[in-house]
Formats: C-alpha cells, structure tokens, sequence
C-alpha cells in the first residue's frame, strides 16, 4: 500500500494540472496592463535638428515594453468633415519627381515622427501644420491579430478605441 501512495498522489496532481490547462487553441493573449489610447498632435511643425526633420514627444508616463505604438497623419478630410488618416511611414510621390518621406520611432519613453525628402523642405507645407494621430495599443503575442493596421478604422474597431476626444501633446 506505501508502494501506491506516491503513484496516486502523481496521478491525482497530473489530473488536477491538466483540468486547468485551456483546451481552447483559438483563445488568444490579451494584455490587461494596456488601456488603447488615441493621442493627437495637432497643428505641429517639424524643427530641423542636425539636418534631420522631426517632431518629438515624451510620455508622461512610460508605456509598457508589452505596448506598440502606430502612427497615422491626417492627409485630409471627408465630404461631411471626418479626418482622413494614412498610416505612417508614408512616402508622398510629387508630381515634379520629387518625394516627401514620413516615419517615426518609439521607446516606452517617447516618440519621435521624421519628415525628409528629395528636395529642401524648409517652410513647405510637408513640414508645417502637421497633424498625427498616435495609438497606443497592447502587442498581441504569439498569434497575428485580425486586423488591418494600415486602416485606421479597423484598428480603432478592433481595439475599442474612444477616439472622439484623444490626449493632446
């Protein structure tokens, strides 16, 4: 009987560890440490430091390392006055040849957009009087998620963004 006592209490741990692993292949991770947030940069222009254009921003917070950030520039409105929002980075194609690049980059501490191009962009409209929007949204781990980053809507769809009244920085 002592013989069986160590066999039964692996079997019934084994049981117990087995029952309370999820079965469901299709669940995936959500990030609970990630509220989704719009943040606005309105009527912004670029500075140039050392040659290079950019805007930069820092977060009163950091963000988690488990957070991405998207960024979209307003390139426009609608017939009834909605913004128009085209992800970043965006090349601009001019009609003379020339282009007008947009990027950006983050760390949990701050964001930082670019504007560079073909030609001088000094007092041109590509680098005054910008607007962005930045979403802040949880990264989704392990499984790619169901949405269309490119396509604001979607993302704000998807992650139950309240986008009528974003941060401004």
């Amino acid at each position: 009987m002592k013989k069986i006592i160590p066999f039964l209490f692996v079997a019934v741990f084994g049981l117990i560890s087995f029952s309370c692993v999820s079965d469901d292949d299709n669940q995936e991770y959500i990030d609970y440490d990630t509220y989704p947030v719009a943040i606005d940069v309105n009527n912004v222009n670029f500075e140039e430091i050392n040659g290079v254009w950019q805007i930069a921003r820092t977060f009163n917070t950091p963000i988690y390392d488990t957070d991405m950030l998207l960024a979209y520039m307003r390139v426009g409105t609608t017939n009834n006055n909605s913004p128009i929002w085209q992800q970043i980075p965006i090349t601009q194609y001019l009609s003379d040849g020339n282009e007008v690049d947009y990027n950006f980059d983050f760390s949990r501490y701050d964001f930082v957009l670019y504007a560079g191009g073909t030609f001088d962009l000094f007092g041109t409209e590509f680098v005054n009087n910008k607007t962005f929007r930045i979403l802040i949204v949880p990264a989704d781990y392990g499984k790619n998620a169901t949405v269309d980053y490119s396509n604001y809507d979607s993302v704000v769809e998807f992650y139950n963004i309240d986008d009528s009244n974003p941060t401004s920085m």
